[in-house]
């Protein structure tokens, strides 16, 4: 003797659910629907959710070319020249800060 039943096919099983279902009260029916729907829509969820924006944005690295011929001293001054730019450009966004402190009023 069995316990469990014999395997059937998708429209045996799709009747036996009938059946069941017409059992049973209107609320437990619709409970039951809209908890198998929950679950179903958390599935869905999961499955779609890994294809969207999961690609890295491109990669831009910028690369200056340099004679291998280059003697330190000019080594030194380009390296002083890029230093006197990155200066400025602290300097001109540390100004930009300040004036919106000073249109929000923050001291």
């Amino acid at each position: 003797m069995s316990i469990l039943p014999p395997i059937f096919g998708p429209r045996e099983a799709g009747n036996d659910l009938i059946a069941f279902l017409r059992r049973r009260s209107r609320e437990q029916t619709i409970g039951a629907i809209l908890a198998v729907l929950v679950t179903v829509i958390i599935v869905l969820v999961f499955f779609i959710d890994p294809k969207v924006n999961t690609a890295p944005g491109a990669t831009i690295t910028y690369v200056e070319s340099w004679d291998a011929d280059r003697s330190d001293e000019e080594i030194i001054a380009q390296q002083q020249a890029d230093m006197k730019a990155a200066e400025e450009a602290r300097r001109l966004r540390q100004e930009e800060y300040r004036e919106l402190s000073n249109q929000l009023g923050i001291e």
